[in-house]
């Protein structure tokens, strides 16, 4: 890790706090449903905010598309969970709605993929890290509905 630069150390720091993030998340989800959920789930919808700003600097700075891309993403994904979560209050978990679901799901693995797949040019020990925090998030985000 020593050959990375300071903007390859910025987009793994936030690459790892976001799916910790999730992971603390989708943990407590279900659980905490009323008093965490839904007072504050919009919480991981508003990570796309230094999501942005970090992308907006690796874009600026010329890191390759592939580092980038993620925060973008991850704007669209969150303002769509917002819309549909808080503003336009659709369910689509139980029952499913796959006009809703669909999207939701592809927005939310795309981001999550935007972050993932970066790091195995970064790092093959810190890219199979992040798979296993991946699929612990997963089974947590499937066993939380």
């Amino acid at each position: 890790m020593t050959k990375l630069d300071n903007l390859d150390k910025l987009f793994i720091v936030w690459a790892f706090f976001f799916q910790i993030a999730l992971i603390a998340h989708f943990a407590v989800r279900k659980s905490f449903f009323e008093s965490y959920t839904l007072r504050y789930g919009w919480v991981i919808y508003a990570l796309c905010i230094p999501a942005l700003i970090i992308s907006i600097i690796l874009l600026r700075a010329g890191k390759s598309w592939a580092f980038w891309t993620s925060g973008f993403l991850f704007v669209v994904y969150a303002a769509f969970g917002y819309w549909v979560d808080y503003f336009a209050k659709i369910e689509f978990r139980s029952p499913l709605n796959l006009p809703v679901l669909i999207p939701y799901v592809t927005l939310y693995l795309a981001t999550v993929m935007f972050y993932w797949w970066p790091l195995m040019r970064l790092s093959r020990p810190l890219w199979g890290a992040y798979t296993v925090l991946y699929v612990i998030a997963t089974i947590l985000n499937i066993r939380s509905h």
